[in-house]
C-alpha cells in the first residue's frame, strides 16, 4: 500500500500531461511488473478516421518510456479499427483480458464525457482480480486529476486552452532546442528537423458583435463553440489552440515554412467561410500570423500577429496576413501599434 501511495503522490505532482502519462506507465510497471504497459490515445476528429498515437510505452528492457512524435502524420498512425481489441475496449468502455501468451489486459481511459484512449498491459498471466481493481482505482484518480487540469487550463465554453495557460506554454515550447541532424533514411526524424519553426496566429471572427446583436448571446456562444470544433478539425493534433476571450482565438503551431503556416490559417479561413452556422448562416474570420523569433516574449510575438490581423481588418476582413510579409512590403512598421480605431 505504501508503494501505491508513493506512486500516486508522484503522479499527481505533474502539471505537464506528457509527463503525467509517462509517470502513469512507470508507476504501473513498477507496481505490477508486466512485460509491457502502454497508453494509446485516439487522435483525429470524427467524421474523419481516427488513429492510435502512442503517448507512453515501456516494453521489455526499456529504461525510459517511448512515444510517437506529436507531429506524426495521421495517415502514418494505425487506424483505430485496425487493432480490434483496443477498438473493443473503446466500444465496451470497460476493462477486459485477452488470454496470451502474452495475456493482454485493456483498460479504457476516460474523461467526464468520453473515452479518449486505452491502457494496455502485456503479461505472462492475466492480471488478477485484485490487480485489475487496483489499476481501475488508479485510473479513477488519473481521470479526476486530468479533470482538475482541464478545469484550470481550458475554456469552459469551447474546451480550448485558456488565456492564462498561454505564457507558460509559449515559453516552454517556443524555446525548445533545435533538433539535431537526422539520417536520410529516418523519415520521422528528418521531419522533426525540418519542423523546428514555431508560428503564432491570432484568429478573430469578423463582425461578431452583429451576431450577438442580431441573434442573441446564446447563438453567439454556439458560433464560438462551432468555430472551436472547426479549428480542431483544421489544425493538427499537436497544434496548441487557445481561446483568449470573446471572439479572439490563438494557434501556436510547429511547421517548416511560411508557406505551410499560411496554408494552415488559409485552410481554416476557407472552412469557416463555407460552413453554414445554424440560424446565423455564414460568417468569416480574419487571421494574422508571425514566426517566433529567438528570445521572443509571449507579448512580443502576440503583438506582431495582432498587427497583421489589424491590417486584415482594415483591408476588407476575411483574409490571412503574415506580419513579416507586410513589413517587407512597407505596409507595417515593425513596432508596437498604438491606435484607438475600433474595428471589431
Amino acid at each position: 500500500m505504501t508503494r501505491v501511495v508513493e506512486h500516486l503522490a508522484e503522479l499527481t505532482g505533474y502539471r505537464d500531461r506528457d509527463l503525467l502519462d509517462v509517470s502513469l506507465v512507470e508507476s504501473l510497471k513498477d507496481l505490477l511488473q508486466p512485460q509491457a504497459v502502454a497508453i494509446y490515445r485516439c487522435v483525429g476528429e470524427m467524421p474523419q478516421a481516427q488513429h492510435w498515437i502512442t503517448r507512453a510505452r515501456l516494453g521489455p528492457g526499456d529504461v525510459t518510456a517511448t512515444a510517437d512524435p506529436l507531429w506524426s502524420d495521421l495517415e502514418n498512425l494505425p487506424a483505430v479499427e485496425s487493432i480490434p481489441d483496443r477498438f473493443t475496449c473503446l466500444s465496451r468502455q470497460e476493462a477486459f483480458c485477452v488470454p496470451g501468451p502474452p495475456a493482454k489486459t485493456y483498460f479504457p481511459l476516460t474523461t467526464e464525457h468520453e473515452v479518449v484512449g486505452v491502457l494496455e498491459f502485456d503479461s505472462a498471466q492475466p492480471l488478477s482480480t485484485e490487480d485489475v481493481r487496483m489499476v481501475s482505482n488508479i485510473l479513477r484518480i488519473y481521470r479526476n486529476f486530468q479533470g482538475l487540469l482541464d478545469y484550470s487550463e481550458r475554456d469552459t465554453l469551447t474546451g480550448l486552452l485558456n488565456r492564462k495557460t498561454f505564457d507558460e506554454s509559449f515559453l516552454r515550447i517556443a524555446h525548445q532546442p533545435v533538433a539535431a541532424g537526422a539520417s536520410p533514411g529516418n523519415v520521422e526524424a528528418r521531419r522533426a528537423v525540418q519542423a523546428t519553426t514555431w508560428w503564432l496566429g491570432v484568429i478573430d471572427i469578423d463582425h461578431f458583435k452583429r451576431v450577438n446583436d442580431n441573434f442573441g448571446h446564446l447563438m453567439g456562444d454556439e458560433v464560438l463553440l462551432l468555430l472551436s470544433r472547426l479549428m480542431r478539425t483544421t489544425f493538427r493534433i499537436h497544434d496548441h489552440l487557445y481561446r483568449f476571450g470573446g471572439e479572439e482565438f490563438v494557434a501556436l503551431m510547429r511547421c517548416g515554412s511560411e508557406i505551410d503556416a499560411a496554408a494552415a490559417f488559409e485552410r481554416l479561413r476557407g472552412n469557416v467561410e463555407r460552413y453554414v452556422f445554424p440560424q446565423v448562416g455564414r460568417i468569416t474570420v480574419s487571421a494574422g500570423f508571425t514566426e517566433l523569433r529567438a528570445g521572443d516574449s509571449p507579448s512580443g510575438a502576440f503583438d506582431r500577429a495582432d498587427k497583421a490581423i489589424y491590417y486584415a481588418k482594415q483591408h476588407g476582413r476575411n483574409q490571412v496576413r503574415h506580419h513579416a510579409t507586410l513589413v517587407a512590403a512597407g505596409e507595417l512598421a515593425d513596432e508596437s501599434r498604438d491606435s484607438d480605431v475600433e474595428l471589431f
